[in-house]
């Protein structure tokens, strides 16, 4: 019994040492669900960076494109673009959501119905340079619909 506690204890530390070095912390994952004939959807999710930091890349399987892109007022017009990088600061949580920064999934291979799993591989850069990836599953669901399961708090 003290062996298979001490090996559990064990474990648990391996977990939370794992967890302790993540330079990123994503929470609250999900993508807009899409109607018929509708080839584009937005993933939105909040970071929390450690050490100061930068969303470098998103991949998906579901799409063909995938981009980072922010809302901004040109004049009078909201204009939508992609942005090369997205600068996390330590400690601040920045938040991707709809009619600000989100990522954009462009030419999707099959619709996206409210319920489906959405697999989005996220890249960071820390300041050193070094990579980070981390792969998680966003739920699809309508603009303003609540998540199906209660939110979820990824560490990676």
């Amino acid at each position: 019994m003290t062996k298979q506690l001490s090996l559990a204890l064990l474990a648990s530390g391996c977990l939370f040492a794992a967890s302790a070095q993540a330079q990123v912390e994503v929470s609250q994952p999900w993508v807009r669900a899409t109607v018929a004939q509708q080839k584009a959807t937005g993933a939105f999710f909040q970071l929390k960076a450690k050490t100061d930091s930068r969303l470098v890349e998103v991949r998906s399987p579901a799409a063909e494109v995938v981009e980072v892109h922010e809302m901004a007022m040109e004049g009078t017009t909201m204009k939508m673009r992609a942005v090369p990088a997205l600068e996390l600061p330590a400690g601040k949580t920045v938040e991707l959501k709809p009619g600000s920064y989100h990522v954009m999934l462009i030419g999707l291979k099959a619709p996206v119905n409210a319920g489906d799993s959405v697999p989005l591989t996220l890249v960071f850069e820390g300041a050193d340079k070094k990579r980070e990836t981390v792969e998680i599953k966003a739920e699809a669901r309508q603009l303003g619909g609540k998540p199906a399961k209660a939110d979820e708090h990824k560490h990676h």
